[in-house]
């Protein structure tokens, strides 16, 4: 193999690998379908001038026909009138009518056949076109499904998981000691909270239980009839130290 021809073969080589690099198949299928919707109205043209043709030489046709008769006529009446020398001319042109009425006739045959092949190849055309455009837009999908699994498999591809590991699992002691350290805290500064609800509300209990014992000896006569009920409730800042002594001699009183 010579040097030049091995030159060649790596051009093209080359040039086709980069071609397939570059070359998107979503692309150039949907210009595929454009060109094919782009010839149908070319189509569409070609087919009405075989149509126009037909229909210039059956009108021609009829009008030979129209003439024939006429000069038939014209004929008959040029020798009932014994003017053979007109009928004569009129024989001739007659003739040539005849002629041109077969040779029209036989044109206007051949341009029927031709209308109808073009028809018919265009609507095969435009059948072949829609098979062709629907294979195409699955083929489309196809290609954007191919391309959707190509982009997740160099997605999994770049997500080492081998080397991120010891990342993932320094990350997670932090925030699992970050969250048990919050948790401590919270539980206790909800124990605090609940020690002190505690307390108050064993102080509530214990005022309450001291109103009501004062309430049975009242009902009782145990206290007298003057003494008033009074409650351990005290309001803060305020003490009564007279009412508790007096509550106390009158209780030693009564039970002397």
């Amino acid at each position: 193999m010579g040097l030049w021809a091995r030159i060649t073969r790596v051009f093209r080589a080359s040039t086709g690998a980069a071609l397939d690099r570059i070359e998107n198949p979503e692309l150039v299928l949907q210009q595929t379908i454009r060109d094919m919707r782009d010839r149908v109205p070319e189509l569409n043209n070609s087919v009405a001038q075989v149509m126009a043709t037909e229909r210039l030489l059956l009108k021609q046709k009829e009008n030979l026909a129209t003439q024939v008769v006429e000069l038939d006529s014209k004929i008959k009446a040029s020798v009932k009138m014994g003017r053979d020398d007109i009928a004569t001319a009129y024989i001739g042109q007659l003739q040539q009518a005849q002629a041109d009425l077969e040779r029209t006739t036989v044109q206007a045959e051949h341009a029927g056949l031709a209308s109808k092949q073009a028809l018919k190849a265009r609507d095969n055309y435009v059948l072949n076109m829609k098979k062709r455009s629907a294979e195409a837009m699955q083929l489309i999908s196809a290609a954007k499904q191919a391309k959707l699994q190509e982009q997740l498999a160099q997605t999994m591809e770049a997500f080492n998981i081998g080397d991120d590991a010891s990342t993932f699992n320094e990350m997670r002691e932090k925030i699992d000691r970050r969250v048990a350290a919050a948790e401590a805290k919270l539980q206790l500064g909800a124990a605090s909270v609940d020690n002190q609800m505690a307390d108050i509300e064993r102080e509530a209990m214990d005022i309450q239980l001291h109103d009501k014992l004062l309430e049975y000896k009242q009902q009782m006569g145990m206290l007298g009839s003057g003494t008033p009920t009074e409650s351990k409730q005290i309001e803060a800042g305020s003490t009564q130290p007279e009412v508790i002594e007096t509550e106390v001699v009158t209780e030693a009183k009564e039970s002397s």
